[in-house]
């Protein structure tokens, strides 16, 4: 039996990893929980799977939540805090299912308590790769990944030498607006961003998927979790999302994981590794499938996906600006305040802006990455003109 907390449990990400751990209660106990402000999910949680403690975004929730679940024994927490003692709680993993920056602090906290570490939140890597593999290294715990394409890549790395490692290939459902013009794309509205037709995800990952900011992002996750360098890292667009990443070696032979586009899979093998689960669902079936597309991105109409690179070469903080700015501008579109190609247009200028700066600077501690962070926050709201409370990575 493997005790496990989560964090963001009444996310996409929560709510697929609580139904792997219901359908195997022989092999998975969830101990702690942390939410945001959804509460009625989380009471829901809480009666069923009676965690010891559970954390939520302030008062106002705790109160609201102790009221739905009545006299029920378990712990409360809130804040930053809160975060903080769910990730810390006794148990073998700890699932990061926060989206945003917010995931940071409190993976940290899991790794130096020896949690091992179910990664979806892919920020953690984004922002401070370099300070999270020195901890990972220090503690001696392991880092799972939870997003299919590194999920893929990790399965088809398993038993590889690095040295015979060519390069990585992150594949690309494209989005929703994969096929629309540029002039579309300026009219596009949060409806038509949101409609992704292959995956079921939350809001702000859903945006990243049209905008293509989520391949930017994988890729700076990928050059930490597979110490592979940006100029061997390449993405390809495959609108099936039935291959989930691709690895070349030195011989030019291929590895590819497939497999239908259900989260579960690569939530499962994390949180049971290296064993499989016997998985409920349908199955892959090349023969309905037909025939896979794969096509290279169009940077001119998805401008966003040269930014990783760019990060990864300018500075060691660049990423983390990259990350604050996009979660801004994310936000600011789900709102309604500025338009689809704002994004784009406005991470790159506030990641211009940081490395006219500090180009080739290096990041010393986490205090750099989160002074980066609140930094990148402020260009992009003046920018925009929108209010300081506009921004993602709220816990969910």
């Amino acid at each position: 039996m493997k005790r496990i907390s989560l964090l963001g449990s009444t996310g996409s990400i929560g709510v697929q990893t609580l139904a792997v751990a219901e359908a195997f209660p022989e092999h998975l106990e969830v101990v702690a929980l942390a939410a945001g402000h959804n509460i009625s999910r989380l009471a829901e949680q809480v009666r069923r799977f009676r965690p010891v403690r559970v954390s939520v975004a302030d008062e106002a929730g705790a109160a609201e939540l102790r009221n739905r679940i009545g006299p029920w024994d378990v712990q409360i927490d809130v804040g930053e805090e809160g975060l903080e003692a769910v990730a810390t709680q006794p148990a073998e993993l700890v699932v990061a299912g926060l989206v945003g920056a917010v995931g940071l602090r409190p993976t940290l906290a899991a790794i130096r308590a020896g949690r091992d570490i179910a990664l979806a939140n892919k920020e953690v890597m984004v922002m401070a790769g370099a300070l999270v593999l020195r901890e990972i290294r220090c503690q001696g715990v392991r880092l799972l990944p939870v997003d299919s394409e590194h999920s893929a890549i990790f399965q088809a790395l398993e038993g590889q030498r690095p040295e015979d490692v060519g390069r990585l290939v992150l594949t690309a459902s494209g989005g929703p607006l994969r096929t629309w013009t540029a002039e579309r794309l300026a009219r596009a509205t949060v409806a038509e961003a949101l409609a992704h037709p292959n995956w079921k995800m939350g809001p702000k990952i859903t945006i990243d998927s049209a905008t293509l900011m989520n391949k930017v992002l994988e890729v700076i996750e990928a050059r930490w979790l597979f110490n592979v360098p940006p100029e061997r890292i390449e993405v390809v667009v495959h609108p099936q999302s039935i291959v989930h990443s691709l690895v070349e070696f030195v011989d030019g032979s291929v590895l590819a994981q497939l497999g239908p586009p259900d989260m579960r899979i690569p939530i499962a093998l994390a949180l049971t590794y290296p064993e499989r689960l016997p998985l409920e669902g349908r199955r892959l079936d090349l023969a309905a499938v037909g025939s896979l597309d794969f096509e290279s991105p169009d940077l001119e109409r998805f401008p966003a996906l040269h930014l990783g690179y760019a990060a990864l070469r300018g500075s060691e903080a660049a990423p983390a600006v990259l990350n604050a700015v996009n979660e801004v501008t994310v936000d600011a579109f789900l709102r309604g305040m500025i338009g689809f190609t704002d994004i784009a247009s406005t991470n790159e200028a506030v990641l211009d802006a940081h490395l006219g700066r500090h180009r080739g600077e290096v990041v010393r501690d986490l205090e750099d990455v989160m002074e980066a962070d609140a930094w990148a926050r402020r260009m992009a709201q003046e920018q925009l003109g929108v209010p300081s409370g506009v921004e993602a990575g709220a816990r969910t």
